[in-house]
């Protein structure tokens, strides 16, 4: 079986986020969506909430399995789950130069799990969760860039009241 892990923070997960996802989910036997706590982000959103989110918002692919991992090395995590690709979505040039050193250290630390870049859809390339989040904290729709899912959610917890 040829796993492959879609790491990320994903505070919130966007519908840019889904579309790298459901991408992978054809070209992997098994797909397991890693939310990451990343300590040089403020996260909104508890890893247990994310998690949840992606769950809710991915109901109807069987080949995806959803995660939380704290602390924890996503080399270490792959080769623990015996993941022999991590998948990444790029918007831009400049995602990939940080993207690029990721991949360079994961493959130093496990050699066995290869990195897989994909490209976002051009109507996504602007979408990010931190636009997301600061588009509904001063009160702009958020339906087009969220799964309907959770839109509610976020709506509540971010509108500033």
């Amino acid at each position: 079986m040829r796993v492959c892990i879609c790491p990320g923070s994903f505070d919130p997960v966007t519908v840019g986020h889904l579309d790298i996802i459901k991408r992978a989910s054809k070209l992997f036997d098994k797909v397991i969506v890693c939310v990451m706590s990343n300590t040089a982000k403020n996260a909104v959103f508890t890893v247990d909430e994310r998690v949840d989110f992606i769950r809710r918002s991915i109901t109807n692919i069987d080949n995806i399995e959803v995660d939380g991992v704290e602390n924890r090395l996503l080399a270490e995590y792959a080769k623990e789950r015996q993941a022999v690709a991590i998948v990444k979505g790029l918007r831009a040039v400049s995602d990939y130069e940080y993207e690029f050193q990721q991949a360079l250290m994961n493959k130093n630390l496990y050699a066995e799990v290869e990195t897989v870049f994909l490209t976002t859809d051009s109507e996504n390339m602007y979408l990010s969760s931190s636009a997301v989040k600061e588009v509904c904290r001063l009160g702009g729709d958020i339906q087009k860039f969220v799964p309907s899912a959770i839109h509610d959610d976020i709506v509540n917890r971010l509108t500033l009241k």
